[in-house]
């Protein structure tokens, strides 16, 4: 079965520049083998980032190793569901694109406040 999106429709790309989601196929898809499910496709903001950075995960740092080319603010990436919601409520919640946020993180966050944070 194909993957619903917030608006109910399949899933849309998040980005493939830089390339994201666990699969790293730009989507953010829901999949038992990632425990952090990254899911939400958000446009990051300066203050998410660090934010994230503040609570141990620096995402604007290049890792060539790990083919991760650092984030900045304006990338769209998957973020992971408890991430977002960790930011949101410390009030700095990237914007969500619903189009590519994948509908099962509705058993975790709640739709209005998902779509109050929509950037479409």
């Amino acid at each position: 079965m194909d993957e619903e999106n917030l608006l109910g429709e399949p899933l849309e790309p998040c980005s493939h520049e830089p390339t994201t989601g666990f699969k790293r196929d730009g989507h953010c898809r829901h999949l038992r083998r990632d425990p952090g499910r990254h899911e939400v496709c958000a446009v990051l903001t300066e203050a998410f980032l660090e934010f994230s950075k503040r609570r141990g995960n620096d995402l604007t740092t290049p890792r060539p190793a790990l083919n991760f080319p650092g984030l900045e603010p304006g990338d769209r990436w998957c973020l992971c569901v408890p991430r977002w919601a960790e930011a949101q409520e410390a009030g700095v919640a990237p914007p969500v694109v619903l189009a590519a946020t994948n509908a099962a993180v509705l058993d975790t966050l709640d739709r209005a406040t998902l779509e109050a944070h929509a950037v479409e």
